[in-house]
């Protein structure tokens, strides 16, 4: 069998583990993840901001991630390159965000081998029965509970 970089790219360890947050418009639920998580984890795990547009993105490397890509191709590109992805349940839904999220980046984030972990933001014209509703900042403190988890190895990606 021939492996090719690639294959290498997809399959090896990373000594860090890469998690993606995932936001659009204005970015701001994504801002909020990106300080809660980096406050809780410093620099044991690297953040990947991934914007649908570059105000998105800006917002979230300020709040600081470590990197950030902006647009369809970057979230297509890195959604299998990382350990998690988080972000608002639309991010699994096509034509959500005011259209900015694509059926392309929908199915990216679907098909990747990523762990997700959304947030119930039933923005976008999506119920989900039997979540308690909670704010934001408090569906953010229970995502880094969970991220906690995945860091520190007790749940697998």
């Amino acid at each position: 069998m021939i492996v090719s970089k690639i294959d290498t790219f997809y399959t090896r360890k990373w000594e860090t583990m890469r998690i993606a947050v995932i936001d659009g418009q204005g970015g701001g639920i994504g801002r909020v993840i990106v300080e809660k998580i980096s406050q809780a984890f410093g620099n044991d795990i690297n953040i990947v901001a991934l914007g649908t547009n570059t105000m998105a993105t800006s917002s979230m490397l300020k709040a600081g991630a470590n990197e950030g890509a902006t647009g369809e191709h970057a979230i297509i590109w890195n959604a299998p390159r990382v350990n998690l992805i988080l972000g608002p349940i639309g991010i699994l839904t096509p034509n959500t965000m005011l259209g900015e999220w694509t059926p392309k980046m929908a199915e990216a984030i679907s098909d990747s081998p990523a762990r997700k972990v959304v947030i119930p933001l039933c923005k976008w014209n999506v119920d989900i029965i039997g979540i308690q509703s909670k704010s934001l900042p408090q569906s953010v403190d229970d995502l880094v509970v969970t991220i906690e988890k995945y860091v520190r190895g007790e749940c697998h990606v």
